[in-house]
């Protein structure tokens, strides 16, 4: 067998196998040309393949036969090639109208709020107890108030019976933890909340942001879905700076103005807000959004609060027998929880906003043994975080009792509540966290009294040699 014979052979098997892959080789019913020489066919019914030159001279017989103006349908059975092609059934299909496509079935979209996954208040309080020390009644008050505004959301068109909304003032001290609580319901609940300040609020027309901002601020926490940010939680921090101005002679428009023009928004208004900006001058897309079912707490330390409550309780019994010293309330630690809406009222709260704010309570001031707690306990404790800190390095961080009892004592002394025990660790940290890495060799490190008091340092144990922080005391 020679080799041509022999290659005749191979190339005939594989057009054979690539006949068999590919099926029978088409060919154009016009011009009888198979697929390999005229190209790609343009398949039609009745297995009728056409390739692209004799569809081309097809429809261009056609246009001319539109420009001349006597175009029938009937004229495609007489061109060469065509008659073939039964196109009765193409003209019955050009006459009749377009049935307009059905809709698709729209998904029925799950409830934004599920009552069943909000937690229960005593849920909630136990979930905050991990967070925040003390502050009992306003956990309590938070926890009821918030599973309340839910099953008013939720039962709100199922009854005739409408449930009013009870946004809340929290009042208390700097640094006793408003805005802490709420930052800590924020990770707790699954709801939009926003955290805005009053302090940057002013009337309308004026620089600052407008009052309609702290809702544009809940819509970009619900990610701009307008029916998830009507059910969400809106926190005004630093409310008593918006109190009403005393013996001023100009407009006051970061006050009193403020405070009328939040009635509607706290009652619960329809609200024209921005998409993506604070501000209706820019040239974004409005949406409206209603305020019924938004929940507001506001929150401020009220300074000189106190003052304002002492002189009403010293005026109540100033004269005869049982008249009150004047230093009794001086240092009464729950001197905030007798405070009314008249003291707010004269502190220059108008009344139509306090009316719209009808649980109002109040937060206790931190005691040493409470600040003891703040700096231990809490699930991220700063003590903790400095721990975690010096683990990284491979050392072992430990505060004996009489060290955490001194910072607690200089933090009353500042009068900044919790911030203050922030501050004064990070100065007696510094010269730890900066020496420390420098040693390989220490393993431990027990913060003293002594060391805090400034009458000697800390105790500095080398890796092997490291002892339980009891049996440092001791020694």
């Amino acid at each position: 067998m020679t080799d041509k014979y022999r290659d005749d052979i191979i190339e005939g098997e594989d057009q054979d196998q690539d006949e068999d892959r590919r099926g029978p080789e088409k060919f154009c019913s016009l011009c009888r040309r198979p697929e390999s020489q005229a190209g790609k066919m343009i398949d039609l019914p009745n297995n009728i393949h056409i390739c692209s030159d004799c569809m081309q001279k097809s429809f261009d017989m056609m246009n001319q036969q539109m420009n001349k103006g006597n175009f029938n349908y009937t004229d495609l059975l007489h061109m060469p090639g065509v008659s073939m092609i039964d196109l009765t059934g193409l003209q019955n299909q050009m006459a009749q109208p377009k049935k307009a496509p059905k809709k698709k079935k729209e998904k029925q979209q799950e409830p934004v709020l599920d009552l069943k996954k909000i937690p229960a208040p005593h849920k909630i309080k136990a979930a905050l107890d991990e967070y925040v020390i003390g502050q009992e009644y306003a956990k309590k008050v938070m926890s009821v108030a918030v599973y309340n505004h839910y099953k008013r959301v939720a039962t709100d068109t199922m009854d005739e019976i409408e449930i009013e909304k009870s946004n809340m003032l929290m009042i208390g001290p700097t640094g006793c933890g408003k805005t802490y609580l709420v930052r800590t319901l924020a990770k707790l609940l699954d709801v939009p909340l926003a955290i805005a300040d009053a302090t940057s609020l002013t009337e309308a027309g004026y620089i600052g942001d407008d009052i309609e901002s702290v809702v544009s601020k809940l819509l970009a926490a619900a990610d701009n879905d307008v029916e998830k940010a009507e059910h969400g939680i809106i926190f005004i921090d630093e409310i008593d700076k918006i109190a009403k101005k005393k013996n001023t002679n100009q407009r006051d428009v970061s006050g009193e103005a403020v405070q009328q023009g939040m009635l509607k928004l706290l009652e619960g208004s329809e609200v024209e807000v921005p998409v993506g900006a604070n501000s209706k001058n820019a040239m974004v897309p409005l949406v409206t959004v209603n305020t019924r079912n938004i929940l507001f707490i506001c929150g401020g330390a009220f300074p000189d609060l106190e003052n304002i409550i002492k002189e009403r309780l010293n005026r109540q019994a100033s004269i005869g027998f049982y008249a009150d010293l004047k230093d009794k309330y001086d240092n009464d630690p729950h001197l905030l929880e007798k405070v009314t809406v008249d003291d707010l009222r004269t502190f220059g709260m108008i009344p139509e906003f306090l009316g719209r704010l009808p649980v109002i309570f109040t937060l206790d001031g931190l005691s040493e043994e409470m600040l003891v707690k703040i700096l231990r306990e809490p699930r991220n404790a700063i003590l903790k975080q400095y721990q975690k800190l010096l683990a990284l390095d491979e050392v072992k961080l430990e505060f004996d009792e009489g060290s955490l009892h001194a910072i607690a004592k200089m933090a009353m002394e500042k009068k900044t509540g919790a911030r203050a025990l922030r501050a004064i660790l990070e100065e007696y940290m510094l010269d730890i966290m900066y020496e420390i890495p420098k040693d390989d060799s220490i393993g431990q490190v027990i913060i003293t009294r002594e060391y805090i008091e400034g009458t000697g340092g800390p105790k500095i144990l080398l890796r092997g040699q490291e002892v339980p922080l009891l049996e440092a005391q001791q020694g």
